[in-house]
């Protein structure tokens, strides 16, 4: 099993996850991160992290959110690793909650 950031995680980008990361598995894209699945090690340490509340067990993605499983694996193929704290995007905390973001994701 592997973690998953789903949707909330779009627009906002906070980086709290990746400073508690033991692996270096987060992917970074311009509005959006992803967890690599082949780097991931279950830890869960990042779960607590996410102010968005955007990440998952694998096995428990919300139903509307279970694209961003396949979504992760794809995406961290390309982008690059991400192992150091970021500030968030500006507007993040308007951001933060918004539902049906994945039009918005720039890949």
């Amino acid at each position: 099993m592997t973690y998953v950031v789903t949707e909330n995680c779009i627009q906002c980008k906070y980086t709290d996850c990746v400073d508690v990361c033991p692996v270096d598995c987060f992917r970074e894209g311009e509005n959006f991160l992803v967890i690599d699945p082949d780097e991931c090690i279950d830890c869960t340490l990042c779960v607590a992290e996410c102010p968005a509340e955007a990440i998952f067990a694998e096995d428990d993605v919300p139903a509307d959110q279970q694209h961003c499983t396949e979504l992760n694996a794809t995406l961290a193929r390309g982008w690059k690793a991400i192992i150091e704290r970021k500030d968030p995007l500006p507007d993040a905390d308007d951001w933060n909650g918004k539902t049906d973001k994945l039009a918005l994701l720039k890949r």
